[in-house]
C-alpha cells in the first residue's frame, strides 16, 4: 500500500531529526524546552504550501509559531543554492513569517546568535 503524503512528510522529518547536522545539534540545545526566553521552538518543521493546485513542502530547520519565526542554518551547501534559498525565502514570507538565516560559523559565538534571534522577537 502506498504512503499518503502526510506519511511521507512525517518519514522525511523523522529522518532529518535523527540525522541532525552538528550545527543543528548545537543550536537545538539552546532552543529546546523553551530555553531561549521561554519561547517554544520546533525543529525540522514541515511547511506545506500549494502552487497551481498541487501541494509542495519543505522543512524549516527551526520554527516558532508564537513568534512567527523560521530559523535556517546555512552551511557551505548554501553557497551553491542561492536561487533555491531565495525561492524558499519568498514562500516563507508569503506565510507571513519572519526569516532568520544563520551561518554555521556564527555558532562559535552562541550568545551572539541567541541575541540575534531575540531581535526577531
Amino acid at each position: 500500500m502506498p504512503m499518503t503524503q502526510k506519511q511521507l512528510i512525517n518519514k522525511i522529518v523523522k529522518n532529518l531529526r535523527r540525522n541532525q547536522t552538528e550545527s543543528e545539534k548545537i543550536l537545538w540545545e539552546h532552543l529546546r524546552n523553551r530555553k531561549l526566553d521561554g519561547v517554544k521552538f520546533y525543529r525540522q518543521r514541515p511547511l506545506i504550501y500549494s502552487f497551481y493546485k498541487r501541494f509542495y513542502f519543505f522543512v524549516a530547520d527551526f520554527y516558532s509559531a508564537e513568534k512567527s519565526l523560521v530559523i535556517e542554518l546555512d552551511g557551505k551547501i548554501h553557497d551553491y543554492q542561492a536561487d533555491y534559498d531565495y525561492q524558499r525565502d519568498l514562500i516563507i514570507r508569503e506565510f507571513g513569517l519572519k526569516l532568520l538565516r544563520i551561518k554555521n560559523e556564527e555558532l562559535s559565538d552562541i550568545e551572539q546568535v541567541k541575541n540575534k534571534i531575540r531581535q526577531y522577537f
